[in-house]
């Protein structure tokens, strides 16, 4: 059974998609900060990527949602490896710009909204007719949303279930009693950013069509 392809979907960008995370992924694996941590971590990573390898066959994402996807995965892994509170990027903002905490799981938070949307946007409308563009925007933001809030919940239940020690760097509060609802606004900041654009895009791209015609 062959794919059913998105817009603009060549093999050449996915498979390049997927070295480019896998040799990221497999480097940063090497020797992480806190092993229990990165595992917990990876844990969307062993589920969502086998997934999409094993999905191509039937459904392809476009070559904009491949990317945008594994540009958040590389965010993420990057994250995993040194744990999200203690990325030096994170940290170099903190000293540089005189902040109280590292931001650097507030920036992939709202990454996953900026860069999932699209993603999320495709695989939910992927078998019928796009619906308007108000209730395509509040269907992909509402999707981003609702990982967010998944992924929140997780990292809830797995901190209070495993090893101490491990399920605190997994949450990566940093003393911060309101970290996960800043995240998950974060995340819904990033993807009505994210949908405002592709409504943007595609209105300009209908009257572009329109002048052409």
């Amino acid at each position: 059974m062959s794919g059913a392809a998105g817009p603009r979907s060549t093999p050449r960008v996915a498979a390049a998609c997927l070295v480019v995370f896998a040799a990221v992924w497999t480097a940063l694996a090497i020797a992480p900060r806190y092993r229990a941590d990165w595992f917990l971590e990876n844990i969307p990573t062993f589920i969502g990527v086998p997934a999409a390898i094993v999905g191509y066959r039937y459904f392809h994402f476009s070559n904009r949602a491949y990317v945008q996807a594994t540009i958040f995965l590389v965010l993420h892994t990057i994250g995993s490896h040194h744990t999200y509170s203690e990325v030096p990027l994170g940290g170099w903002m903190r000293d540089t710009l005189g902040l109280a905490r590292n931001h650097y799981d507030r920036l992939v938070h709202f990454a996953f909204g900026l860069l999932m949307v699209r993603p999320i946007r495709e695989l939910g409308f992927r078998r019928r007719r796009e619906p308007g563009p108000f209730a395509l925007c509040y269907f992909s933001i509402a999707g981003a949303a609702l990982w967010s809030l998944l992924y929140e919940v997780t990292e809830w239940l797995v901190a209070s279930t495993v090893d101490p020690a491990a399920g605190t760097a997994y949450l990566g509060t940093q003393g911060d009693p309101w970290d996960a609802e800043k995240d998950m606004a974060l995340a819904v900041t990033g993807a009505v950013i994210a949908a405002v654009v592709d409504w943007v895009l595609a209105r300009r791209g209908s009257a572009s069509g329109a002048r052409t015609a």
